[in-house]
């Protein structure tokens, strides 16, 4: 017999089982109204939340343990003073109801700078990855302090989006997400296909629980009583064979969390459950196959929103060995996105070059940047360019089921003749072997792509524009001229090994054959 477990018996920050829902884990409110939060409530809470995490043996927590340290660095470093530490007895999040006027830091008296901006977002983005609920409380709040201070920081929103969709508020998400467009020219993040999935999942799950209770009138009895209870006895009845009597509790349960407003990612996973319970049993089998149906296209408009072309317009996948056939013998220029190459005249001697590579945000600017690109390379994560045809896409990634979800996510049908499959997937880890010992920092994909093409060894001219490793800073597209440069790369290892390889170097050229 199948062994469904009470949802709501889930677990919190790994330590046990928390209680029933009763609204918890859902936000009031919609997406783009923020809650006004002062700045010292938010450092106080990720100084608390530091010294929770602070030693962690979880990769992701701990890393959000160095994210907290900077965003206090960041704050200590200002000209505001520090934020005061709170005692043991502080709530580990706590919501300002003191209304903040925009753009001053209430109990500070100062404003919320550049470097504790980056900061704060980056310690609330990690503290989204980590995926329990402590860290998701407080990746909203820093959200809310930090639209609180800067209304329109699109950075601000679509961190906001995100942690209200990882809560479950779907409506809520959307309102974020949606804010999030009106501020930005370049959805580089796939946040319009995004909204699209979420609300296609919802019509999709409506209609899932609609088709249930016209199926089993009886449920209606419990659909006004506490999910939690009928959930339980539902399980219990099946369990003991009585199926009959446990369908109306089970459906019945399912329309109550309807009712409540549960969190959707709760309702889904119980929705997963009673139709385990339900094929497990038998029954009708067209209606079976019904709401499986359903299930899966609520299931896949939340994990990737839409694909209009599952066929990405025809496009040719492409290995190793055809990558190799495909650059054999000919003159190749890589063009970093650098100030070095906004302020240049290069562009005619760029175009000239039998192919024209460039990454990630590229920025086209004619006389400075050339006219062509003739392959793509960017990192999954972003969808900046995607757009832009080219000949060839190259799309890196370390972990092979997000790069595959980024390429049905991102891919823009007819925008590219030729994709690279696994094999391409990351060069430096899965070709060249090179692990975490050897190469500690995250490859960035200029260096990747650069490797593989010295790795490779089928180019007569293999030359490098522009690149000075952001020390004149960043020549991006302006959607993303405001995104940080990362510090999860060591650019200056890449400097290093390109410099050993250097044939010639002078002021905008370096040359690898």
């Amino acid at each position: 017999m199948t062994k469904v477990r009470n949802r709501w018996l889930r677990p919190r920050d790994g330590d046990g089982p928390a209680g029933p829902p009763d609204g918890a884990g859902q936000i009031p409110g919609r997406g783009d109204r923020i809650t006004p939060t002062e700045l010292d409530v938010c450092l106080r809470a990720c100084a608390v939340h530091s010294g929770k995490v602070v030693g962690s043996l979880a990769r992701r927590r701990a890393e959000l343990a160095e994210r907290l340290r900077a965003v206090l660095a960041a704050h200590a470093s200002g000209p505001a003073e520090s934020a005061p530490a709170a005692p043991a007895a502080t709530p580990l999040i706590r919501r300002a109801a003191k209304k903040v006027v925009a753009g001053t830091v209430a109990g500070t008296g100062g404003s919320l700078s550049g470097e504790l901006l980056d900061a704060l977002l980056a310690a609330g983005n990690k503290a989204l990855e980590c995926g329990y609920e402590d860290e998701r409380k407080l990746a909203l709040l820093i959200s809310d302090a930090v639209l609180t201070q800067r209304k329109n920081s699109r950075a601000g929103w679509r961190l906001r989006a995100r942690t209200l969709e990882a809560m479950g508020d779907e409506p809520a998400a959307i309102a974020a997400y949606e804010r999030y467009l009106t501020l930005t020219e370049d959805d580089g993040f796939g946040v319009a296909p995004r909204i699209v999935g979420l609300r296609t999942a919802g019509e999709k799950q409506d209609e899932l629980l609609r088709l249930l209770e016209r199926g089993c009138p009886q449920a209606a009895e419990y659909a006004d009583g506490r999910a939690t209870d009928a959930w339980a006895e539902g399980v219990a009845r099946h369990e003991a064979g009585d199926r009959a009597g446990a369908e109306p509790l089970l459906v019945g349960a399912l329309l109550a969390m309807r009712g409540d407003g549960s969190p959707v990612t709760d309702l889904q996973v119980s929705i997963g459950q009673y139709l385990d319970l339900r094929l497990a049993a038998g029954g009708p089998v067209e209606e079976a196959r019904e709401l499986a149906a359903l299930y899966g296209d609520m299931r896949r408009g939340r994990l990737r929103g839409l694909v209009p072309d599952p066929t990405f317009g025809d496009v040719q996948w492409l290995t190793l060995g055809e990558f190799r056939n495909q650059i054999a013998g000919k003159s190749i220029c890589l063009i970093a996105n650098s100030q070095r190459v906004g302020r240049g005249s290069m562009g005619a001697e760029i175009d000239a070059y039998d192919l024209v590579v460039r990454f990630n945000s590229y920025r086209i600017d004619a006389p400075a940047t050339g006219r062509r690109t003739d392959i793509h390379t960017t990192i999954h994560k972003h969808g900046f360019n995607w757009d832009q045809k080219v000949t060839t896409r190259l799309v890196f990634g370390g972990l092979s089921h997000d790069w595959k979800n980024s390429l049905r996510n991102r891919l823009v049908p007819g925008a590219q003749t030729y994709v690279n499959d696994e094999s391409l997937r990351w060069p430096l880890r899965n070709i060249g072997q090179v692990d975490t010992d050897v190469w500690a920092a995250i490859p960035t994909s200029g260096f990747n792509m650069l490797w593989l093409l010295d790795f490779l060894d089928v180019s007569p001219t293999l030359d490098l524009i522009g690149f000075d490793f952001y020390e004149s800073g960043a020549y991006r597209v302006k959607e993303a001229m405001r995104m940080p440069i990362t510090s999860v790369h060591e650019y200056t290892s890449e400097k290093a090994w390109v410099m050993e390889r250097a044939q010639s170097v002078t002021d905008m050229r370096i040359s690898l054959r």
